[in-house]
């Protein structure tokens, strides 16, 4: 069940083919400067912070391999670090700037600043009894993308998904769960949903197919409010939804479902995100993230107009509003 990206515009030629870093690597990131247009979170400091140190360590020409020597570590723990995907020791960040060769006091304290910052507890740290640990780093990512791309083929996206229908999915998903853990699922996935709304939301561009809503998730009156919740949606000026209609044939998406989340800072690549049933990818290299926005584009270019989406919704909305159970209303 996939959860969530606007690589909307194609590969960035002001970034490095190899996804090199730009900004001057003896600077300390700027936790001041809230990313993504003012959305201050311990995720965005986390990947700022990663980005740092990456800077450093390719400014002093130490592999991978050699840095999570100094840290009595494996490499993948320095992808996770340099990526923004976890938390930060103080002892391991002076052992790697010991080892980067650096000596400025005060690069070295506001490097300390940012790790304490990056360690406080996100929103979602309270539900970790029942968010796995493979999704913990999704969540860290959309809440610091400036834009989300997704394409989902079975169910509608968790950030446009109502409760009940939500808690439909999940009881799926869960069969052996309790009721309170369905709660604070459902609870997850609507906290989510807080992103779209404000000033400084995200660009969201949403490609459904038309299997996920027909497919009466449910049963038809939670299905209903389902596609007149994606009707409201289409409407907020940072989302844009398309429905890859049944009509069109074959297509590129039909691998599954994925999504591409960009961030602001142009030193961190993109995120190819995508959900398995037990676990997760997470693909950060440029040939990655290129082919799945080609994707991307080609199903946009076949899918309907943004317009034509909210009138197919309101028809499949009418259309199960024939099969909805009424309610009884007092006799006059």
């Amino acid at each position: 069940m996939n959860a969530a990206a606007d690589g909307s515009r194609p590969a960035d030629a002001s970034r490095p083919a190899d996804g090199s870093r730009l900004q001057d690597a003896s600077r300390p990131a700027d936790a001041s400067r809230p990313a993504g247009g003012g959305r201050p979170d311990v995720a965005i400091v986390r990947i700022r912070l990663g980005a740092q140190l990456r800077r450093l360590r390719e400014a002093a020409a130490v592999s991978p391999k050699d840095a999570a020597w100094q840290i009595r570590a494996s490499p993948s723990k320095i992808s996770r670090m340099e990526n923004g995907r976890i938390g930060f020791k103080e002892r391991d960040i002076l052992d790697l700037l010991a080892l980067y060769g650096v000596t400025d006091p005060d690069l070295i304290e506001g490097t300390l600043q940012l790790a304490a910052k990056a360690n406080a507890q996100p929103w979602w740290a309270k539900y970790g009894d029942v968010i796995p640990g493979w999704f913990e780093p999704y969540l860290g990512l959309e809440a610091a993308a400036q834009r989300i791309r997704t394409y989902d083929l079975q169910f509608v996206h968790g950030l446009f998904q109502t409760p009940d229908y939500a808690r439909a999915i999940i009881t799926i998903g869960l069969r052996q769960a309790s009721t309170r853990e369905i709660d604070r699922h459902v609870a997850v996935r609507m906290r989510r949903q807080g992103l779209l709304a404000g000033p400084d939301a995200p660009r969201v561009w949403s490609i459904l197919d038309e299997a996920a809503l027909r497919r009466p998730v449910g049963g038809p009156a939670v299905m209903r409010g389902q596609l007149l919740r994606l009707a409201e949606a289409a409407e907020l000026p940072n989302v844009t939804l398309q429905v890859l209609p049944f009509s069109i044939g074959e297509h590129d998406g039909a691998g599954g479902s994925f999504t591409v989340l960009r961030f602001a800072e142009p030193e961190i690549p993109d995120v190819v995100y995508i959900e398995q049933l037990t676990a997760a990818q997470y693909l950060d290299r440029r040939n990655h993230a290129d082919q799945y926005l080609d994707i991307l584009n080609r199903l946009s270019a076949m899918a309907l107009s943004p317009e034509r989406t909210v009138a197919f919704l309101a028809g499949l909305a009418g259309d199960l509003a024939h099969h909805a159970p009424r309610r009884e209303g007092p006799e006059h």
